[in-house]
């Protein structure tokens, strides 16, 4: 009875090596696409009155985690019986990543009644500001959905000839760090100024160290805001091309014949599919109005 209680226990610790050894590969596997997701979602999350930011920010987190508690089970079972839908979604979520970017690169280029708007922000009523809130968190949790699919499929991958029993463990773990990894670091990034306000505050010296540090952070939110932004888009054609380049031949084999890094070739590949999905949703959209 007690030899097999301390077998038991002999199981379970090979078990936890091989988890932690597995997810440490699997980390590593992730790492460029969590800081695709780190770039996107804070741009993401930016943009909202200051006493919303960490309200939003936890609305956001909670669809995070539903996300993934919807994606794992999906992941599991087609990775073991139907291997070739898993291909088909990530192709379709770069498909609307590949978009998302070509629209922001579109509002930029193209102001469409973006000046006059933000010249009437300041009349809109709380119920109004709410509506346009829950808009911008529901496509945030959208873009989640997607990044976290592509998280779990590269670390399901890095599992793949490893038992279940390591698969689950070593997955969840990566999904649970990407989420709340990503999102702590974007309440850090986003409280910069209230953060830059206390360090002022802190004492009644005037131009003493606390004060310029707290008077930096609070001038450099803006532009890491900016920078997030562009960084955010910029990750969308990235994750999206590297999505069709390792899942579509035509991609793959374009990437040989032309002498492109395959960074550059990966930013170029979104870029150009969501350029074509724009173009087809705003016909798509122009063609609608025409018919009614």
């Amino acid at each position: 009875m007690g030899s097999g209680f301390f077998a038991l226990l002999d199981d379970i610790g090979t078990l936890m090596d091989d988890v932690a050894t597995m997810g440490k590969v699997a980390g590593k596997n992730t790492a460029g696409i969590l800081g695709d997701d780190l770039a996107v979602n804070a741009e993401k999350a930016s943009g909202f009155l200051a006493s919303r930011e960490l309200p939003v920010l936890w609305a956001i987190t909670k669809g995070s985690l539903l996300n993934k508690a919807i994606i794992l089970p999906f992941a599991f079972l087609l990775s073991a019986y139907f291997p070739a839908a898993i291909t088909a979604i990530l192709i379709l979520g770069g498909l609307y990543l590949a978009y998302e970017g070509a629209e922001k690169v579109y509002e930029y280029i193209v102001p469409h009644g973006h000046e006059e708007g933000s010249t009437k922000s300041i009349e809109l009523s709380e119920a109004e500001f709410l509506v346009q809130e829950k808009k911008k968190v529901k496509s945030a949790i959208i873009t989640d959905f997607i990044l976290s699919v592509e998280i779990v499929i590269i670390a399901l991958g890095s599992v793949a000839d490893e038992p279940i029993q390591i698969q689950i463990p070593v997955v969840s773990l990566i999904a649970l760090i990407a989420t709340i990894g990503v999102y702590g670091i974007v309440a850090l990034i986003v409280r910069m100024d209230d953060f830059g306000y206390q360090l002022i505050r802190l004492n009644p010296q005037d131009d003493s160290i606390s004060d310029k540090l707290g008077i930096f952070l609070i001038r450099a939110l803006p532009w890491v805001i900016k920078g997030l932004g562009f960084a955010g888009t910029v990750a969308l054609f990235l994750v999206s091309g590297g999505l069709f380049v390792h899942n579509l031949g035509f991609f793959h084999h374009l990437e040989e014949m032309i002498a492109f890094p395959p960074v550059l070739f990966e930013l170029v590949a979104g870029f150009v599919v969501g350029v074509v999905v724009l173009v087809f949703v705003l016909g798509a959209k122009w063609v609608l109005r025409k018919f009614k």
